[in-house]
């Protein structure tokens, strides 16, 4: 039971601290953000690592239940490579934003990710439907993100 407990909190964990990372890596140019023009809807900046946050448990836990579920070998791997390879995605597209700014070349990224992660979220679904829906928010914030991504982009 013990162990049960060790390797979800590990996969909650890993996407948290890659999150952190990222974050600290832009930390510096959040205050820069606030002050270019943005879209109708742009949440307050506190709301971003709130939600993040959020995300990055409800994606360690999908990941948990992929990992710990009785699917094949193969599939568990196949879709746990996924996981790994959007997390990357994800965790190098605020120093492009934020830190670069690069807003067009971010917006392409975020299309990236968010293609990857519905491949994710598909492949989580053949094997739990908890794990798929627990990516859906993901999906929904990405897509949110891309308006706010696009929006800066054609006002700055």
């Amino acid at each position: 039971m013990k162990h049960k407990y060790l390797r979800l909190a590990a996969c909650i964990a890993i996407p948290l601290i890659l999150g952190g990372i990222s974050a600290l890596a832009v930390k510096g140019s959040m205050a820069e953000y606030a002050m270019i023009e943005q879209p109708p809807l742009s949440p307050p900046g506190w709301l971003f690592p709130a939600a993040w946050s959020v995300l990055y448990v409800l994606m360690g836990a999908a990941s948990y239940i992929v990992l710990c579920s009785g699917a094949p070998l193969y599939e568990r791997r196949s879709a746990l490579k996924l996981y790994a390879v959007q997390l990357v995605v994800n965790v190098l597209w605020p120093p492009v934003f934020f830190g670069l700014g690069l807003y067009l070349a971010a917006l392409a990224w975020l299309v990236l990710l968010w293609v990857l992660v519905l491949v994710t979220a598909l492949r989580f679904r053949r094997i739990s439907r908890a794990a798929f829906c627990l990516m859906v928010p993901y999906l929904a914030w990405l897509t949110f993100a891309a308006y706010l991504n696009f929006g800066v982009w054609l006002l700055n």
